[in-house]
């Protein structure tokens, strides 16, 4: 478990590591400010969810804690504010946001309602569990790298440990030691593939519940599109795409290859203030010693996150 005072340590090496009190941890000349600022990452999003959810201990805990089926853009938006506040906040926003997100987290436990994978029936489960921290993790890490690379020239193999390096720190937020996280790409690699093999990730009935009423669901008006779906499952292991009951066939696939097509041909054109997501805008801004953010940037901002700014609260 994740204890608070684990928290406080692991917070001392993120303000020892970090870019400063305005650029943040990591700061403008960082991997995870050029991948996080693309609005392309979103087509993980998906990819990300239905890992998470593969964890029984998460799909368990997003069921019975959540608010996602009631309030779907709630839950978007209190997502994405949460880790660009993280990811692009100042330095003090950051922490501040740790904080809160372990706060909400040790709230969070109870008991599985079935018995799937290695986990029986009413054993528990807790959302600042290590393990559990560490897959959520690395599910946010790996997909970002792969919506990246899906659209814009591949990262190289010294960016990805470069990337890797600040990934740890980000990991930090969570409250993760340095020992709970592999100590490069490369392990970082074998620990996703063994993930994958591993019966740990077993799709339980409240996972295929909330994957069914977030993509495929219960609101139409609010169903990502169709290729969007497709190419969701397609990034995920063959047999948790599978589990979750997605049957893709070749009109789905022709829908997600055709997306994908006129994205790469497209995105790279855009300009950047269309680009970027709102928080990155918001960053430079705040480096730049601009007080007003402009409209363009609230606009973006409340589209991924809710509000027109990144939410800066400190602690108290």
């Amino acid at each position: 478990m994740v204890s608070e005072s684990d928290l406080d340590a692991t917070l001392d090496v993120i303000r020892a590591g970090a870019a400063g009190p305005a650029e943040g941890i990591f700061g403008p000349a960082s991997m995870t400010w050029r991948i996080d600022r693309e609005a392309v990452i979103f087509l993980g999003a998906g990819r990300a969810l239905l890992l998470q959810l593969a964890h029984p201990w998460v799909a368990a805990a997003v069921a019975e804690h959540s608010r996602t089926f009631a309030d779907p853009i709630g839950r978007f938006h209190r997502t994405f504010e949460l880790m660009f506040t993280m990811v692009f906040g100042s330095l003090d926003g950051a922490t501040a946001a740790a904080r809160r997100l372990h706060r909400r987290h040790a709230m969070i436990s109870g008991v599985l309602p079935e018995t799937i994978g290695p986990f029986a029936k009413g054993s528990s489960y807790n959302a600042n569990d290590v393990a559990a921290l560490r897959w959520v993790h690395a599910t946010l890490v790996e997909t970002a790298a792969i919506a990246h690379d899906l659209v814009l020239p591949p990262l190289s193999p010294e960016e990805r440990e470069r990337y890797w390096v600040e990934s740890r720190l980000f990991g930090a937020l969570f409250g993760l030691k340095p020992e709970d996280l592999p100590a490069n790409w490369s392990a970082f690699a074998d620990y996703n593939a063994a993930m994958a093999r591993s019966d740990t990730l077993s799709v339980s009935t409240a996972a295929r519940d909330v994957a069914h009423n977030i993509l495929t669901g219960a609101r139409p008006w609010l169903r990502p599109p169709r290729w969007y779906v497709a190419l969701s499952a397609q990034m995920l292991p063959e047999r948790l795409r599978t589990g979750f009951g997605f049957d893709l066939d070749e009109r789905d696939q022709r829908a997600a290859d055709r997306a994908l097509k006129w994205t790469r041909r497209v995105y790279p054109y855009l300009p950047t203030g269309l680009r970027y997501v709102g928080p990155y805008h918001e960053a430079q801004a705040r480096l730049q010693g601009k007080p007003r953010l402009e409209l363009a940037t609230r606009w973006l901002n409340r589209a991924w996150t809710g509000r027109p700014r990144l939410d800066d609260r400190r602690e108290r």
